[in-house]
């Protein structure tokens, strides 16, 4: 293994680049807690509203199928005017739509709110990598790839503790109050973090062409498909790890609050941890070869993930699965900006990460029918641990193939690309 100290790569930035670097971390950070706070009270959103757990999984659903049109309405602003705006217009608005889920008083008022946010979060994960990605010099992308994507985790874990802390105390709706925090970021992207400056030399090489997604399709078709193919399958793999897996742990193992919170901390550190490693391995042996890996060596441990006997041992096998599949997802933040056509970098990652999403949008329902009807418990229980190891595996697999045909540009002048 060749992995570069990360010391020593953090003290190469500017103060400029870390800041920019913090601002983004922080955004995709406040995005997924936001997002996966709902994961934590299915059943209680069900029993408020006197729903099933699948309608309220409808949610989850519909916040994914979304998100593409954010992406590509913040991303395209982003090639057209610059970074910044469009970033913390994202995420002001996903602050708002958090915190007003909280109020809902149907269902149906509840999953057009989940739509909404759906639209306003999916501006911020391209948007915030290229501003991120850009600023930084080619010898420390992978590393820092790593670490940003693990923003993800990083959120998953902030809100597994909220769960911890605020759910016993105050009920499901305090969760998303708490969701209105990452409001207080705008003010910090806009007092502390300059413009791109690789988007204003892209942008004054190609004044016309900037931001113009249907000319960058027409150039290279081939790209855009298998980008979308590789981020859905990625999408399918992260999802049908995490979403269903706090259902599983309270109603299947029968799991308290304390137990569930605790594996769930305990599998994102395993994802900070494996993004940060195959995303540093990337630089050295290339975005390919540590995606592949990572999902690969990730079929091995789903067995302890999904059957271990004992807490411990899921333990172990939680966080071992999330060190793989954040493993792989590590590299995708630089190898989808290096792949990206230069004119629409704002938009492509964005665009192909949310696409991805809304093919696998309904990847916790897809698990949550397979279980009842292929591996029914009683009248109304189901196996979901076999459930999820199956998907597990199939999404595994896809992963390392598809990712295997495409293509890789590591090292690429996001300057004069």
């Amino acid at each position: 293994m060749a992995l570069a100290n990360p010391i020593e790569l953090t003290r190469s930035l500017t103060p400029v680049q870390r800041r920019t670097f913090s601002a983004a971390f922080l955004g995709w950070t406040l995005d997924a807690f936001d997002f996966f706070l709902l994961t934590f009270i299915v059943s209680d959103v069900a029993k408020e509203f006197g729903v099933e757990k699948g309608t309220v999984l409808y949610g989850i659903f519909l916040t994914l199928c979304f998100r593409w049109v954010g992406a590509v309405l913040f991303g395209s602003l982003s090639d057209r005017y610059g970074r910044r705006g469009p970033l913390m217009a994202s995420i002001l608005l996903y602050s708002i739509l958090e915190f007003a889920t909280g109020f809902s008083t149907t269902i149906a008022m509840f999953l057009l709110l989940r739509a909404l946010f759906g639209i306003a979060m999916g501006g911020e994960w391209g948007v915030g990598a290229a501003l991120a990605l850009e600023s930084l010099p080619d010898r420390s992308r992978g590393f820092f790839s790593g670490v940003l994507q693990q923003g993800y985790a990083t959120g998953y874990l902030l809100a597994a503790v909220t769960f911890y802390l605020v759910y016993p105390h105050f009920g499901w709706r305090a969760m998303f109050y708490v969701g209105a925090v990452p409001a207080l970021l705008v003010l910090y992207i806009r007092l502390a973090i300059p413009e791109s400056d690789a988007w204003r030399e892209q942008k004054a090489r190609n004044a016309e062409t900037s931001g113009n997604m249907l000319a960058a399709f027409l150039k290279q078709p081939a790209l855009f498909v298998i980008a979308i193919l590789m981020m859905a399958s990625f999408n399918f793999m992260s999802h049908g790890s995490q979403d269903l897996y706090p259902t599983f742990l309270r109603d299947q193992r029968h799991f308290d609050t304390a137990t569930v919170s605790g594996l769930a901390i305990i599998a994102n550190i395993g994802a900070i941890i494996g993004g940060t490693i195959f995303g540093a391995l990337s630089q050295s042996w290339g975005r390919k070869r540590a995606i592949v890996t990572s999902s690969l060596i990730g079929i091995v441990v789903i067995p302890l993930w999904a059957f271990a006997p004992s807490a411990a041992l899921l333990a172990l096998g939680a966080f071992l699965i999330q060190f793989f599949v954040q493993g792989a997802w590590g590299v995708v933040p630089i190898h989808l900006n290096e792949l990206s056509p230069g004119i629409v970098r704002g938009t492509f990652p964005g665009f192909a990460y949310q696409i991805g999403n809304l093919i696998s949008a309904g990847s916790s329902n897809i698990e949550n029918a397979f279980a009842k009807q292929s591996f029914p418990i009683g009248a109304t229980g189901a196996d979901f641990g076999k459930a999820m190891a199956i998907v597990m595996v199939i999404v595994f697999l896809a992963v390392a193939i598809v990712t295997a045909i495409g293509p890789e540009r590591k090292g690429v002048d996001f300057a004069s690309d």
